[in-house]
């Protein structure tokens, strides 16, 4: 008994990568508007690998293919400005950080976290106004292209870079208090008398 093949809902799936992609950007705004950069480390980590999941699902999939040669206007970028610079105010010390961009021809990129946040942003709501115009075949075809040329390399590096700083964070904590206890731990020693045996 041979099963049939179970057919690939595109309005479906493209849904569901809308709500996903806009879930980031909304969310993404928020954690720089609040701008409590202690919290925004955990929270953009948290973000970053979600839509991570939505670009890996992309990936997975065949080539979409638009429509037409050239994609129609969807108007203008969003102003993205002040949210670049609300997240490089909050991120501050640990927004410039380096990353290979290609681990086939290892070259270190300099780069910002704000940056790249932003510019993932774009790519993401690029797609998502071509979704919400109904064309779900430009929606899932750019947010395919923009995820393998673009924005997927930027999540992982931002990703890794988030989760070096969420590391540093509990780990050099330890060390640090670890050392400077053993320094104590020292001077007493070399205080205490002889022992008298």
């Amino acid at each position: 008994m041979t099963e049939e093949p179970v057919e690939f809902d595109r309005e479906a799936f493209a849904q569901q990568i809308a709500d996903q992609v806009e879930s980031f950007l909304i969310a993404l705004r928020e954690i720089a508007s609040e701008g409590n950069g202690a919290q925004a480390v955990s929270l953009l980590l948290l973000e970053i690998s979600q839509v991570l999941l939505a670009g890996a699902r992309l990936g997975a999939q065949l080539d979409f293919t638009p429509r037409e040669e050239f994609p129609p206007d969807v108007g203008p970028e969003a102003d993205i400005d002040e949210l670049r610079m609300r997240l490089a105010e909050m991120l501050d010390s640990i927004d410039t950080y380096s990353f290979v961009f290609d681990p086939y021809i290892p070259e270190v990129v300099r780069s910002k976290l704000s940056d790249d946040l932003t510019s993932i942003a774009v790519d993401l709501d690029n797609g998502l106004r071509h979704h919400r115009r109904g064309d779900v075949d430009e929606a899932l075809w750019w947010w395919q292209f923009s995820y393998v040329n673009n924005w997927g390399n930027l999540a992982g590096a931002t990703l890794n870079a988030l989760l070096t700083v969420v590391a540093h964070d509990r780990f050099d904590t330890d060390f640090v208090a670890t050392a400077q206890a053993a320094v104590v731990a020292d001077e007493m020693l070399a205080q205490a008398p002889p022992d008298a045996t």
